[in-house]
């Protein structure tokens, strides 16, 4: 490097006019740097590129970059790019009037985020709608942005809606006839221990089953997912979801079947199914499939 005078990246952030966390992510993309026993190391990209790791007593470690490196053709290239603008989950919950606290938490139950010992972290859903995993730089402790895109995306705008008690925009009209099709041709009129009411006895037997197990449960919950897809039954513990299939012998029920399944596999989701079959042995087979996903049933 030679006499060439050196930055760290805080001071490069600065003087390019970018938060520190963006700067990082943004040489760990483009290869220079990378996160390794909760530091950050050069990599030989980043060696390159004449960075170089400096340390004391009193501040440990960091890595300096020569002052002009914002002028490197890779660089410029890399930053230049349009960007998608990210926010967080306080700014989440500002736009909607949630408390900061709680957003992280819905995120978890729509299955976008879970939480890591030091935070939280994105899921394989949440990658899939473009959330970002950045450290802050002093902790490490990891933490999600989401693209501004997900302020239009249905489903977290139907939950906090909810959340508030403001009315729910209709669905559009093709869908709502197939779901009121098939939800009036199988009325649910079958009162369970806990004061659901669901469609068959075979549901209503899972969901007293479930009940008297003390594991908590949702009916008919919709996926957390652009498509206006409902499961007969929702764990939150697990994060697991429950089909009973019941109509074996018909052909538009199986392509239903067909067509939930394809979505469940699509966003990988955690799916316990459960056939007439399993109903006549219940306790013998609802523990044992529950247990894959870690829920202890007794």
């Amino acid at each position: 490097m030679g006499n060439t005078k050196c930055i760290s990246t805080t001071a490069l952030s600065k003087l390019i006019n970018i938060p520190t966390s963006e700067l990082f992510s943004l040489l760990m993309k483009m290869g220079w740097i990378e996160r390794k026993n909760d530091t950050w190391c050069l990599t030989e990209k980043g060696k390159m590129k004449d960075g170089q790791l400096r340390s004391d007593s009193i501040r440990g470690t960091w890595i300096v970059w020569p002052e002009n490196i914002h002028e490197d053709k890779d660089f410029l290239e890399s930053f230049h790019k349009p960007e998608t603008k990210f926010i967080n989950a306080t700014a989440l919950s500002q736009i909607f009037n949630i408390s900061k606290f709680r957003i992280n938490p819905i995120l978890s139950e729509l299955g976008w985020v879970e939480r890591d010992r030091k935070g939280w972290i994105l899921t394989n859903l949440g990658k899939s709608i473009g959330g970002k995993r950045l450290e802050y730089e002093k902790t490490g402790i990891p933490y999600v942005t989401w693209p501004e895109s997900i302020l239009k995306n249905k489903r977290l705008v139907e939950t906090f809606q909810q959340l508030i008690g403001e009315p729910m925009e209709e669905k559009d009209e093709v869908q709502e006839q197939n779901d009121v099709s098939f939800r009036e041709k199988f009325e649910a009129k079958h009162r369970t221990a806990d004061g659901h009411f669901v469609r068959s006895k075979a549901e209503m037997i899972i969901d007293n089953w479930l009940y008297m197990s003390e594991i908590v449960h949702a009916y008919e919950r919709k996926l957390p997912i652009e498509e206006d897809v409902y499961c007969d039954f929702y764990l939150p513990i697990g994060k697991v979801y429950i089909e009973y299939w019941g109509m074996e012998n018909d052909p538009k029920y199986l392509d239903r079947k067909k067509a939930k399944l394809d979505i469940y596999q699509k966003y990988g989701f955690h799916l316990i199914e459960l056939t007439d079959a399993d109903i006549q042995n219940l306790d013998d087979v609802f523990p044992k499939k529950l247990l894959k996903f870690g829920i202890q049933a007794y």
